[in-house]
């Protein structure tokens, strides 16, 4: 691509993921915590142009690197963004083992955690289908890289953290499949 295509592909990819956020994950109560970050545009959207695995290590590690060289003020979180790499779940979901030992490689296990997203998110024991699996369905595959001191911080102000999930599971079954997957659609829809 060339770097405006680079540059338009990069925005819409964020446009899109902006969406997901703003609709699903905050408008829909996914995470009580999402909202007073965003607010404070304190989430960076990395978007990793990445084709290989290897080059989307290269665009973890540089991430980690520079959230926990960045005044959570300025930066809290980082949603990496790879639109071009690990599109299959079980792919991605293998990766997931690979930054666990990245994080500890750079000693940053218990400081810096990553949550996963995908637009093909699917839990062990459940079916593809299954509707519960949307709470962690995002547009394009995504490493969201949270500050541990954040998660504690953010856990020790809710009273109901072990009823987050239980309420995002209500939640998308009232919503239903279709609907669901309607919202997915306008979120790509979002990029242009």
């Amino acid at each position: 691509m060339s770097k405006m295509k680079d540059e338009i592909f990069e925005k819409n990819v964020i446009a899109a993921t902006t969406a997901w956020l703003e609709s699903m994950v905050i408008g829909l109560n996914l995470c009580p915590f999402a909202k007073a970050i965003h607010v404070k545009k304190q989430i960076r959207f990395a978007v990793s142009m990445a084709v290989d695995c290897n080059s989307l290590l290269a665009d973890f590690r540089a991430e980690l690197a520079h959230l926990v060289a960045t005044n959570p003020e300025e930066i809290e979180s980082t949603l990496i963004i790879h639109p071009n790499v690990l599109t299959e779940f079980l792919e991605y979901n293998d990766f997931l083992a690979v930054c666990d030992s990245e994080l500890e490689e750079m000693e940053l296990d218990g400081i810096v955690q990553v949550a996963s997203f995908h637009p093909a998110y699917q839990f062990a024991g459940t079916k593809a289908g299954d509707v519960t699996n949307f709470t962690n369905r995002s547009p394009y595959p995504t490493l969201h890289l949270l500050r541990e001191s954040s998660v504690s911080r953010a856990i020790a102000q809710f009273p109901n953290v072990e009823g987050i999930y239980k309420a995002n599971v209500a939640t998308m079954r009232k919503i239903g499949k279709a609907q669901l997957e309607r919202m997915m659609v306008d979120w790509l829809d979002a990029e242009h």
